[in-house]
């Protein structure tokens, strides 16, 4: 399995949607059986954890447009319109007091503006809104591979719950052949009644494994529908001739990859970031903060002693905001936004360490299930061979029946063992991928090809 390239994966990223869309043309809900592709369309709108996901992303790209607004300018306007009664006392050249009811309606428009010269806070906030949006989407990212994981787990897990019911079947009736062919020797004088009753004892066993199997098949049905909110009736079976891709890349090629692109990694990457800006954000509170500032405002009446005067007033100018004491909050906010950001950093130390056990297991994976498809697909050849010289021997006194069932029970684990391989093969090549970020959903369409 070589590591895709960047050129395919974008050229595959820009074609994905007509694939997409043709898969779903292709089946319909009418469609006798649901496809891998059309699976993964439907997650795509319907998974609750998949749309929880994008929500919180929704919310979190924003935080770059609020960062940004502290660098840009704020400007608000102001209008009051009131009425007034005065109760106003004078006293004339006489001395004695006169006392006025003056009623009046005042009147107050303004429109400021103020622009930031000189802040550090709004330019760490600018900085750490791009840094939390960022993190927002490479969180997407990787609830996205979630969830093309887990579409394709629960889609095979189906489908391996009605491979074991298809093969529990094919024992159940080869059983009850076989206990039909030994009540006719017994019959003719020639078989055992112990032949009957082992054949007996394995029929009833494989009876309790397919009613098991069934129950085992509604439930990984009703896991995929929960995945992909919609009912799952039918499901596209494996192709004959089931092709292996050589794996071509090293550990350490994917190592490299997942690095650059994991988007877990990546993620921890712009906390760390955005944590580091909190720290500037502490220290500018000892910063001073110099901006432009405009207005114009209209007033009537504005006072009691100027009811009867109206004024514009036209200001320009900067105004400069010193801090000199804030009773210790800027060094205490600085010394806790400190400590999260050594605490981002230990994080993404934790995430790197989670992510390379996981690339190494998802490796190794991929590379022993190329073997064990190869030994098993030998096992299931040598158990069919086996049955056939088995029964040749019977007839000719060599061996006894329960050799037989021995050899059918060998043949059915060698074939259940092989078609749970050949999931896990495939299962492990999109974690690996996952684990490397460079999964997308033209994987899917390639794990497609293997289903009919």
């Amino acid at each position: 399995m070589a590591i895709p390239s960047p050129l395919r994966q974008r050229a595959m990223a820009r074609a994905i949607g007509g694939l997409l869309a043709a898969g779903m043309l292709l089946h319909s809900p009418a469609a006798a059986a649901i496809g891998l592709v059309q699976a993964y369309q439907a997650a795509l709108q319907n998974d609750p954890t998949f749309q929880s996901a994008i929500h919180d992303y929704e919310a979190g790209k924003e935080n770059e447009v609020l960062g940004r607004s502290g660098l840009l300018p704020n400007v608000s306007a102001v209008y009051a319109n009131s009425k007034d009664r005065a109760d106003v006392t004078a006293t004339d050249t006489s001395g004695v007091p006169n006392l006025t009811h003056p009623k009046y309606n005042s009147r107050n428009a303004e429109v400021s503006l103020r622009q930031p010269i000189f802040n550090l806070d709004a330019l760490a906030r600018y900085k750490q809104g791009k840094a939390q949006a960022s993190y927002a989407g490479a969180v997407l990212d990787t609830h996205r591979h979630e969830m093309i994981v887990r579409v394709a787990t629960a889609y095979t897990d189906a489908l391996f719950a009605e491979e074991q019911l298809r093969l529990a079947s094919a024992q159940y009736d080869a059983y009850v052949e076989q206990r039909k062919a030994n009540d006719r020797l017994y019959a003719q004088g020639e078989g055992t009644r112990t032949d009957m009753l082992e054949t007996q004892a394995r029929q009833d066993q494989a009876e309790a494994q397919v009613l098991e199997m069934r129950d085992n098949v509604q439930t990984a049905r009703a896991t995929l529908a929960g995945v992909i909110g919609q009912p799952v009736q039918e499901l596209d079976d494996l192709r004959p001739g089931f092709r292996i891709m050589p794996v071509n890349s090293s550990f350490e090629e994917w190592k490299d990859i997942a690095l650059k692109n994991n988007p877990e990694l990546v993620a921890g990457a712009f906390a760390v970031a955005a944590a580091h800006q909190e720290v500037n954000r502490g220290w500018a509170g000892h910063a001073p903060r110099l901006d432009f500032v405009a207005s114009y405002a209209k007033t009537n009446a504005q006072t009691v002693d100027t009811y009867n005067q109206n004024s514009t007033v036209r200001s320009i100018g900067i105004e400069l905001n010193i801090p000199i004491y804030a009773g210790g909050s800027v060094n205490a906010a600085t010394r806790q936004a400190s400590a999260g950001e050594l605490k981002a950093k230990s994080d993404l130390q934790a995430s790197n360490d989670k992510v390379m056990v996981e690339l190494l297991k998802q490796y190794s994976a991929v590379i022993s299930s190329v073997s064990r498809i190869h030994a098993l697909d030998k096992a299931v050849e040598s158990g069919q061979l086996l049955i056939t010289a088995t029964q040749q021997s019977i007839k000719g006194g060599v061996r006894i029946n329960v050799d037989l069932l021995n050899a059918r029970q060998q043949l059915y684990t060698s074939q259940r063992d092989l078609a749970q391989a050949r999931y896990n093969y495939l299962l492990a090549s999109l974690r690996l991928k996952a684990a490397a970020g460079v999964l997308d959903a033209s994987d899917i369409v390639d794990m497609a090809t293997y289903f009919n």
